[in-house]
């Protein structure tokens, strides 16, 4: 049986390095997912990511969990740590464009389908990656993470207002950018499944 959160934080207050792997182990994903749809490039994430978990391992004496869950506080850190790297001169030489997912296509039958679903994904991530950081970040959270808007402005430090004020331009934003087609379908689909 899988030891909770709160058991996990207290073995490691007291030393315990196999509390500490369990722990990285069931948030590395999450937060090197995270990341990386922040920075669109699989080397930086895994660097960034490193850092992230660094910091956790140097400060969970500081965790509490009166202020919320242990997954939230990781995805501050890795918000602040994302800030931190686009404020960096190594991201302002880096400012480009890169290729991804160069994953192969085994299935011959749905090529043309697995094709137009990597095309259309390219177009969302390309859409996300030209909105303003924040929204961007706002995004990523909300649609990618599931984090509800409390979560949300727990990792962000921001109020709940702003960041709806963040997921409503960002959705705009997205809409313009992709010609209304995709975040409208999205819209009416999440309209009929609040009903």
């Amino acid at each position: 049986m899988a030891q909770s959160d709160e058991k996990l934080v207290k073995q490691i207050l007291i030393g315990n390095e196999c509390a500490m792997e369990i722990l990285v182990k069931r948030y590395y994903d999450l937060i090197h997912s995270f990341i990386y749809r922040n920075v669109s490039d699989y080397n930086i994430a895994y660097d960034l990511t490193q850092e992230v978990f660094i910091k956790v391992i140097k400060n969970i004496d500081k965790f509490s969990f009166e202020k919320g869950s242990i997954k939230t506080w990781m995805l501050k850190i890795a918000v602040n740590t994302s800030k931190d790297y686009f404020k960096s001169a190594t991201y302002k030489q880096r400012n480009e464009i890169k290729d991804i997912d160069n994953h192969e296509i085994k299935d011959d039958k749905n090529v043309v389908d697995i094709l137009s679903k990597k095309e259309e994904a390219l177009k969302i991530k390309k859409a996300i990656n030209k909105l303003p950081n924040l929204q961007k970040q706002a995004i990523i959270l909300k649609y990618y993470n599931d984090l509800k808007i409390k979560e949300i402005s727990n990792v962000t430090g921001d109020n709940e207002n702003t960041i709806k004020s963040r997921l409503f331009n960002g959705i705009k934003g997205l809409k313009k950018l992709l010609g209304g087609d995709i975040c409208e379908k999205d819209a009416k689909e999440d309209s009929y499944t609040k009903m």
